[in-house]
């Protein structure tokens, strides 16, 4: 990457974290200057401030790491905070009903974000992570996020190439808009085996009163699925959070 001229410090920085990944959660210094496209020297003197606050970390090995600082400061975001607080026993009580994956996520732009997760010792795997990004068209949580988003927000996914994860992803904007509106009627999101071939996640709203603040899910193994059994399930628990929510806020 060829360096940008003109960039401020505050850009400088925040490339060289936008840099990590789930993939490249390890780097060295010439690896952040290739990959941010910033000369060694400020590569250095920055990785040393952001080291010195906190955000980064060094290993043993040389390489840097995101430092716990930044989960410290990411925690505070009101979002994830209080939906966390509030959520958690509930997630914790429906994981003891169904020992499966349970997700809370919420909207951020035009993706979703996995806020807190339960994981099932014996249930399906999955791909997410908490704090992991993930398209909004193809998972449970997504499509109640994204049937209850702004007009112009569904707008953009749907003009955008949606991503095949298999074959069996909704990648056709006509009828991704039919099940959008199929997510509203019924009050609950089936995402049958869009992400991966083994799994099936039903979701559910969380609301508050402006509208619909993040979504919850289960998500099993789709040769023991039985979303019509699920579903009430995953909806008592949403409204549940949202109840929990509209007290707070009250008092």
């Amino acid at each position: 990457m060829r360096a940008q001229p003109g960039r401020s410090v505050t850009s400088k920085v925040l490339a060289l974290l936008d840099a990590f990944s789930p993939v490249t959660p390890a780097l060295t210094l010439s690896e952040l200057a290739r990959r941010t496209g910033l000369p060694l020297p400020t590569v250095h003197r920055r990785v040393a401030e952001l080291v010195a606050w906190g955000a980064l970390e060094r290993g043993d090995d040389g390489r840097y790491r995101i430092g716990l600082r930044l989960w410290e400061v990411g925690s505070l975001a009101p979002r994830g905070l209080g939906l966390r607080e509030l959520a958690l026993p509930v997630m914790e009580d429906l994981y003891e009903v169904t020992h499966e994956n349970v997700q809370l996520a919420v909207r951020q732009d035009l993706e979703l974000v996995f806020i807190e997760r339960i994981a099932g010792r014996h249930a399906v795997p999955v791909l997410t992570r908490v704090g992991g990004r993930f398209a909004l068209h193809a998972t449970g949580v997504g499509l109640v996020l994204l049937a209850h988003a702004p007009a112009e927000i569904q707008e953009q996914v749907l003009a955008a190439p949606l991503e095949r994860y298999t074959e069996l992803t909704i990648t056709d904007p006509r009828r991704l808009r039919r099940c959008l509106a199929d997510v509203r009627r019924v009050g609950y999101a089936v995402s049958d085996r869009q992400v991966t071939m083994d799994a099936l996640s039903v979701a559910a709203p969380i609301r508050v009163p402006a509208g619909v603040l993040a979504a919850i899910s289960l998500v099993v193994a789709h040769d023991r699925a039985d979303p019509v059994a699920l579903a009430p399930l995953v909806q008592a628990a949403g409204r549940v959070i949202s109840r929990a929510l509209q007290q707070t806020a009250d008092r």
